[in-house]
This record gives structure tokens, sequence and C-alpha cells, in this order.
């Protein structure tokens, strides 16, 4: 089988990225393999680093000429390549995509929409590609599904395929590794406090900021046990300005992007991602429980399809602070209660998170195509 990956995403793409790499990884084996992404993609650079995988430098969003360019461009790959099999990944890639195979009729490739996000899909641009630019569209979580059958794509052409972290890179870290992460991100004086972090990024919608505020308002005695753990694009100055008036700058400490996140994991005796919009299974919190770390998750979007409150984490209110100061007063003053979660965190992951059954669940859907779209997709000219 012959698949084009592609993905608009410049810089790092964070669960984009993940979720192409995760697919790449796995079929780079058994079928030819194409990844298409802007030059300073964090995607492109990883697609080049991998055996027996083609990249193709591609911008898909630019000013009308630069598109244009693109447009030809991709229009060529596909005429000379015949992919059976086009999986893009969001707007600016599936619209381009679109018009690319405008007119190949019976050559055009199968095209497979995954929506990553919890966006409303009812626009006019999203109706065009709809009808004219898609063939499945993966759902990556139960919740995604039920927005999907609300909106212009049809219900027989949604499938749910959650996605899957890779449990063998992603677990419980030895005594050792811990103290060793510890030493590597954590200034000294914080080595042996406890560790509250996340590894969602720091958009604003990620609502870091409530734990933030939540540990501000614990009292002295119990926040100077507290050091929260940031991972991801550094914070911008009105950000870091926030977090000073919390008082807390002394509390919380951002990584950066990590290209590695295992000492991260390792680091932490708490996780959290707690989105109030946008977000659907999550990668992060994922990734955080196979490595045996029960999780604090609002209620938005897919996040309680990985938790179950009070068994393997906590589910809060959407942007509700005092939820969250309520949840981590109750876990310092238990700590006792997260060796038994953090098991059945890593147990969940074991039973629920495969790589193998997300990567199997995902060809199946290429499968459906036998690499010719239905007669509903084919465009003429």
């Amino acid at each position: 089988m012959k698949i084009l990956y592609t993905n608009f995403h410049q810089g790092d793409g964070g669960g984009h990225t993940t979720y192409v790499m995760s697919l790449v990884r796995m079929l780079r084996q058994k079928s030819q393999i194409t990844v298409a992404a802007p030059r300073s993609s964090r995607l492109l650079a990883e697609a080049e680093a991998l055996p027996g995988v083609e990249s193709i430098a591609l911008e898909f969003k630019g000013r009308p000429l630069q598109q244009w360019n693109a447009l030809r461009q991709l229009r060529a790959l596909l005429r000379k390549e015949r992919f059976d099999v086009i999986h893009v990944n969001g707007s600016a890639d599936h619209r381009l995509c679109m018009l690319a195979t405008a007119g190949m009729g019976a050559k055009r490739p199968f095209i497979v929409y995954t929506q990553h996000t919890d966006r409303t899909a009812n626009s006019l641009g999203v109706r065009m590609r709809a009808k004219w630019g898609t063939n499945r569209v993966i759902c990556v979580c139960g919740h995604t599904f039920r927005r999907m059958k609300q909106s212009v794509f049809r219900d027989e052409d949604l499938r749910v395929v959650h996605n899957g972290v890779d449990t063998d890179q992603y677990q419980p870290a030895s005594r050792e590794d811990v103290v060793r992460a510890r030493a590597a991100l954590l200034p000294a004086a914080m080595r042996n406090r406890f560790v509250i972090g996340s590894n969602a990024g720091t958009a604003s919608y990620k609502n870091w900021m409530d734990m933030v505020s939540a540990v501000s308002l614990l009292p002295d005695h119990e926040r100077g046990q507290v050091v929260i753990l940031i991972a991801g694009k550094l914070p911008d100055d009105e950000q870091r300005q926030r977090v000073y008036e919390l008082g807390m700058s002394d509390q919380v400490v951002f990584t950066g992007l990590l290209d590695d996140v295992g000492p991260f994991l390792a680091t932490l005796d708490v996780g959290f991602v707690l989105s109030s919009r946008l977000e659907t299974i999550s990668f992060a919190c994922r990734e955080m429980m196979a490595a045996g770390k029960p999780v604090i998750v609002s209620k938005v979007g897919g996040l309680t399809e990985n938790v179950t409150h009070g068994r393997n984490g906590w589910v809060v209110p959407p942007a509700s602070v005092a939820g969250v100061l309520e949840t981590v007063s109750t876990i310092l003053h238990d700590r006792a209660i997260l060796k038994w979660m953090g098991a059945d965190a890593r147990s969940t992951a074991m039973r629920e998170f495969s790589l193998a059954t997300f990567v199997g669940q995902t060809e199946s859907v290429y499968m459906e195509g036998n690499g010719q779209p239905d007669a509903r997709m084919r465009l003429t000219s």
C-alpha cells in the first residue's frame, strides 16, 4: 500500500506530530510511506530521519502564489506516485489535497481525514471538504464521534479509532531513574517535593494556569510542599507575569519542548490535563497514565474516556480552580492512594491504549478503500 501523510503545522505540531509518526513508524515496514509537511516542522524532521520513508517539504499555508505553487507541487506528486491512501490531519492540508485530486477520477486516492480537535465541523469550507475531499473520517474518541455525527460528514463515513501510545516506551520508572530525572529537571531545593506536572503544553486553552492558581491557594505549609512542572513551548511574558502575581515563580518549572519526555514523566507524582476546549483524547494524558501516573483531568472532550474518577485519577469541572484545589488538597492529605492509583493507570493503559490496536484499526480504515474511492467521492474536471 502506498500512503501519503500530510499535516500543515509548522514547528512542534504537538499531538498531530505524535499521531502521524506513531503510524509511520509502525507501517513503514510493510507500506510505502511518504510524509508531506512544512520544512520547519518537527514532523518532517522526524520523517526524514526514518529509513525507507520519503519526505516532502510542502507549505500548506501561505500567500496565494505560494499556495498555487504548493498545489502544483502536490498535484504532480500525486500523479507521479499514485498513492492508494492520503491521510490528512488538518484543515489546510485537507483543502489542498482536495484541490490537488480534482479531476483524477478512478485514479483518485482514498482520502482519510482525522478529526483531532473539538472544533465545530459545519463551516462552508468543511462542507466542501466533506463533499469533495473525504472518504472516511477517523474520530479519535467517542466524544469526537458524537460531535461529528452532528456535522456535515456522513454517519456511515465515521470511524472511531482511539489514539494509542507505546506502553513499552512509556512505563513506570525505577527509583534510580526518578532520582536521575529529578536531578536533571529540578533545582536541588525542589527534588524532594511533591511534583504535579503536565506535558500537554502551555496553550491558554490547556488551562495549566488553573493548577498554578489552585496551588497558590493552599495553606502555606502545604503550598511549600508542591512543585508544578510544565513541558511544552515556553510561556509568553503575560503568562509568566500571571505566575509571578500569584507568588508562584519559585514553584513552577518550565522545561520547554522536550525530545524525550521519559525523564519528565519519571519526575511526576501526579499528572494533569485541565483543558477548557478543543481537547479530544490527549496523548499527554495517555502517556502519563502509561508511565504509572494518576492524572487530574477536566470534564472536557474525551479526557474522561481515559480516567475513571477515584480509580486512576480525578475528574474536575472545566475551568474550576476550586475543583482543582479540592483535589490537590485531598491528595496531599492521603498520598498513600497514589501507589495503587498509579498501578491502575498503568493497567488501564496496557489494556486500552495499545499502539498496535491503534495502528491496526487505522490500517483497517485504509483497507476499506481497496485503493479505489467510491463513486460519490470521484471528482471530474
